[in-house]
């Protein structure tokens, strides 16, 4: 069971880390400015950024293709030297996992307040990892005020001005990089990105505390998320990619969601908002539900959103290991019961504690993945109309029934057909339903959500399934 857990750790990418890609890590204090400069090298508004410090808490990734060396770059917490502070243990953790796979460090510094003794600090252990490191003197705005940055040469390292907000030397702080990274062996001649790095993409998303980022760690064979009791510690979508039977998946960890009265800091607020963004981005969305709670009304809410938005869903009932034997079925009757609403949308019992049936998550995902890749020739689909509707005519209804002239296929992901009807007020919405299960039956479409439109040949009106 080790050796397998120890092989399958092998398998671990770092979040898009392509394949080939060298690896720059940024390391500093709390409110430095790291992850403003993280996303103004990837060109990406990816990690938050706010006044308050310590908002970047896990590891976050993203590619920098603006550079002639393309390299992966990773976004760590904010370093503070006190054990009183929350999360400072996990936070410098996560820290030195970012050094040890970088081939390149830049310690960010905030040149507006000067130095500070935990800069001096870093600045000592980031020696003793004996790899290239570049000083990164941040909000420095122009080059009238590079002279409140002299103080920083007192820690004799190669150093640079920037200012990540107004974007002031970032071309130059790229050439700097790349040539750091040329020091190392990488090139832009033998440094290439892989086009299917991430593979499946999903987002993994839910209340606080529900067990999202238990499920991500015990799925990629370490520590990479903090878990802790206390809700909300997951803050940024933070993406993960592993390799598992020489396929690629990419799990994208999100901030829990909670209902609008609970959020209490406008931070919060938007991480909710980028969890929702992340479920629209991902391939598949993975809902992680409370065993223990059951189903409340902002999960259905969620689940609603996710239906309404026709997003390839999978739930997830975790924390199972806590439920009495006696009372599985009664627990799982209920779930099935309450999420009525969505009967295709495949569900797993699990417990990320013990790993019981998180197995069948990435086959499943590849699977569901599949199907909303479904294409149906218009042949073929005509002839399944004509079955169904010989089977079971529309009803009547204001005295006329429907009449169907044809029906074709709009698009894939999710796939969507389109009804073309004499009078789509016709067509009830128990036809409705009638029309979408003989889709699913005849093509296999047993878990992906589905677009049924139906339009007038001479009218404008058109019904929505």
């Amino acid at each position: 069971m080790l050796l397998a857990r120890l092989l399958f750790k092998l398998f671990i990418y770092s979040s898009i880390t392509k394949a080939m890609l060298p690896t720059i890590a940024l390391i500093g204090r709390p409110n430095v400015g790291k992850s403003t400069l993280f996303n103004r090298l990837i060109r990406q508004q990816k990690a938050l950024t706010h006044d308050l410090p310590g908002v970047t808490r896990d590891r976050i990734y993203g590619v920098v293709r603006q550079s002639d060396v393309p390299f992966a770059l990773v976004d760590t917490g904010g370093l503070v030297m006190d054990e009183d502070q929350n999360f400072e243990q996990e936070i410098m953790q996560q820290a030195q996992e970012a050094i040890a796979e970088s081939q390149v460090i830049m310690l960010v510094v905030d040149g507006k307040n000067g130095l500070n003794p935990v800069d001096e600090q870093v600045a000592r252990d980031l020696r003793e990892s004996h790899k290239p490191v570049l000083l990164v003197v941040n909000k420095i705005d122009g080059y009238e005020k590079e002279g409140n940055a002299s103080e920083f040469h007192a820690l004799g390292m190669d150093m640079l001005n920037v200012s990540a907000a107004h974007g002031h030397n970032i071309p130059a702080l790229l050439d700097r990089l790349n040539e750091l990274l040329e020091k190392e062996g990488y090139d832009a001649e033998t440094v290439k990105e892989d086009d299917d790095a991430t593979g499946l993409r999903l987002a993994l998303i839910g209340r606080p505390n529900a067990g999202k980022s238990s499920i991500c760690n015990r799925m990629l064979g370490e520590d990479r998320m903090i878990v802790s009791d206390r809700a909300g510690t997951t803050r940024d979508s933070v993406d993960v990619t592993v390799e598992v039977d020489k396929k690629r998946y990419t799990f994208v960890d999100t901030a829990g969601i909670r209902r609008k009265s609970k959020i209490s800091e406008n931070l919060e607020h938007f991480s909710v908002l980028r969890s929702l963004k992340a479920s629209k981005n991902a391939q598949v969305a993975v809902l992680v539900l409370d065993a223990v709670e059951g189903l409340t009304m902002q999960d259905k809410k969620l689940v609603s959103f996710l239906d309404r938005e026709k997003t390839p869903l999978i739930i997830i009932v975790n924390k199972m290991d806590l439920i009495p034997k006696g009372k599985v079925d009664q627990l799982k009757k209920y779930f099935y019961d309450q999420l009525r609403i969505c009967p295709h949308v495949p569900k797993l019992f699990t417990s990320a504690l013990s790993g019981q049936n998180l197995r069948h998550l990435l086959p499943l995902a590849q699977k569901l993945w599949k199907e909303c890749q479904i294409r149906v020739t218009t042949g073929i689909l005509n002839r399944t109309l004509k079955d169904a509707i010989t089977r079971h005519q529309p009803p009547i209804m204001k005295h006329r029934r429907a009449k169907f002239y044809y029906l074709t296929q709009a698009g894939i992901t999710p796939p969507t057909f389109v009804f073309f009807v004499n009078d789509p007020e016709l067509v009830r919405d128990s036809y409705v339903r009638y029309l979408e299960n003989q889709l699913r039956k005849s093509f296999g479409l047993k878990m992906a959500p589905m677009a049924v439109h139906f339009r007038g040949s001479h009218k404008k009106k058109s019904k929505k399934g």
